[in-house]
């Protein structure tokens, strides 16, 4: 893993426009399915923070749903429609989520900025 994932950029926690820009530029010649596979450690743990096509704020108690916790445990494919596709577990069932609907639960988890680097890309191409 690059060592410069392994520290959360604050940077992005201000309106820094510019960082943006020069950040969105490189990220569209990306490889994302290749870069990420290089870039994150499995399994790690995420939360569903989205669910289908919107925000949703109510917790469903279907697996994989909204608000729930899981294991990432590889990237299965990428899809057209929803992008890199996660296999995960939550408790002993497995299934498939879109990486776009997830952020990695603790920030100090090495995969954190991988991930949000791609969920900030895939909402804004």
């Amino acid at each position: 893993m690059s060592t410069e994932n392994r520290k959360y950029d604050s940077s992005w926690d201000d309106d820094n426009e510019e960082l943006y820009d020069e950040k969105f530029s490189k990220w569209e010649e990306r490889d994302w399915e290749s870069w990420l596979n290089k870039n994150l450690s499995f399994p790690f743990e995420v939360k569903r923070e989205e669910d289908g096509d919107g925000w949703s704020d109510i917790k469903s108690s279907k697996p994989f749903s909204y608000g729930h916790i899981m294991e990432a445990l590889s990237i299965e494919k990428e899809d057209d429609k929803y992008g890199i596709i996660l296999k995960v577990r939550e408790d002993s069932k497995i299934g498939y989520v879109p990486l776009c609907d997830v952020e990695v639960t603790s920030r100090a988890n090495p995969c954190f900025w991988p991930v949000r680097e791609y969920v900030v890309w895939f909402a804004n191409r």
